[in-house]
């Protein structure tokens, strides 16, 4: 099973971020910002990142087109937020997990790279990881000590918080299995996370 990383960068100064990248064999770093800029990190502004990853022997590549939480067709955002499942279909999407493919078939190690230190509040997670995963891809999330949480951990930890009463539940509803609460609790994390569009451009899609 192939590995797939996702990294936060605001828990790590600049230095720091590279040795953990070489330190999980990564060699090609996703950008997955629809911003590839920081006003508070700006060694990770797209230009000087670029910059020294390529000093280190590090691809970088920016997918805000495949993968950025901010997209411009307004069909992805019926509930006034982006939904990331139905983006996941979107053939910008679809177009940029056939890149990632076609580069691990090259050798290649990618980590998907956005700003937020918990991956289980970020769509680098959310939306595109859990998207690899379900191909079948090995997520590892780095944290911010150097470790990494198993994406079967932080669904645990998803379902924990949305359905901590999940017993009850259980007994009362026969119909809900794990993976309902799964994919409910993607659907709810999604709702919370979600890049959300203004009031005017709801009511032109409605």
């Amino acid at each position: 099973m192939t590995d797939i990383f996702t990294i936060g960068y605001s828990c790590f100064k600049i230095d720091e971020f590279i040795k953990i990248l070489k330190k999980y064999k990564i060699n090609s770093l996703i950008d997955v910002r629809s911003n590839p800029n920081s006003k508070f990190y700006k060694d990770y502004n797209q230009s000087n990142l670029e910059k020294v990853l390529k000093m280190h022997g590090i691809i970088y590549r920016n997918y805000k087109n495949e993968f950025g939480a901010r997209q411009e067709n307004l069909k992805y955002y019926r509930n006034g937020y982006l939904d990331f499942k139905e983006y996941t279909r979107s053939d910008a999407f679809i177009e940029g997990v056939h890149k990632i493919e076609a580069g691990i078939k090259l050798n290649y190690s990618f980590a998907f790279m956005c700003a937020e230190k918990d991956p289980s509040t970020c769509h680098r997670n959310i939306m595109v990881a859990r998207e690899f995963y379900e191909l079948g891809y090995n997520v590892k999330n780095i944290l911010s000590d150097g470790s990494y949480e198993s994406q079967e951990s932080i669904e645990q930890r998803l379902v924990n918080q949305y359905f901590p009463n999940r017993s009850q539940v259980t007994l009362f509803s026969e119909n809900i299995t794990w993976n309902d609460m799964v994919n409910k609790s993607y659907e709810y994390r999604n709702s919370e996370i979600g890049y959300r569009i203004n009031e005017e451009v709801k009511v032109s899609i409605s």
